[in-house]
This record gives structure tokens, sequence and C-alpha cells, in this order.
């Protein structure tokens, strides 16, 4: 029996969700980096770091390179760069909105202007 369609990218956007996983694919946007860099911009255990590239490498998300004793990982393909600006722009226009409302909200709390010159009364 097939997977739906709803249910794969379901499972597709709970591997993706990890702090560690979205951290490396942001930094493997600029091309193949080596673990030992990774492991000094995310600052994390590399045996964690290991088992997060893993999952990304067996989801096919990102692919390792081996030169010599160095290991770098580099994105698999284009779309997951796309995805992940995709993802920003998303959150930024959720946080402007958010923005706009704070200010709504601060702005309700100011006191309200007592009118000049007069009691109010008639």
């Amino acid at each position: 029996m097939q997977v739906p369609l709803y249910q794969a990218k379901a499972e597709f956007f709970r591997m993706l969700g990890h702090p560690v996983r979205i951290r490396v694919l942001e930094l493997l946007q600029g091309g193949p980096v080596a673990v030992r860099d990774l492991l000094m911009e995310i600052e994390i255990e590399p045996s964690s770091l290991s088992q997060q590239l893993a999952v990304l490498r067996r989801a096919g998300i990102v692919v390792s390179i081996r030169e010599g004793s160095t290991v770098s990982y580099a994105l698999a393909g284009g779309d997951v760069a796309e995805l992940l600006r995709a993802a920003r722009r998303i959150l930024t226009e959720l946080l402007a909105g958010q923005n706009e409302l704070l200010a709504e909200l601060r702005q309700a709390d100011l006191p309200l202007p007592v009118p000049q010159g007069g009691t109010g009364r008639p």
C-alpha cells in the first residue's frame, strides 16, 4: 500500500524538524562544509552532529564527500536551499504581522488624551 502524499510530506517536515538539522542545512547553502567546521559553528558533541547528519543523509537531503581524511557535507540539490529561503520569507511576514499587532496593543495601552479648555461637562 502506497503512503498518501500528505503523509509523506508530514514525514519530510518531521525529518527537518530539528534545530541542528536546520542549522546544518543553512550552513551548507554556501557549498560543501567540512565536519570539523560544522562542529565549530554548531557547538555540539561530535556524536550528536553525526546522528543528525546521518538522518539528513538517509533522507537524501545531504551527501558526504571524502577528500583524504577530511569529510565534508553538501546539499544533495538546490531545492532544499529554496525551501529554507521560503521558510525565511514566511517567518519574516509572520513576525512583521506580529510587530504590527504589538504596536497596536502598545498604542491601545496609552492613556487617552484629556480634552483641553474645559471640564467636559455641559
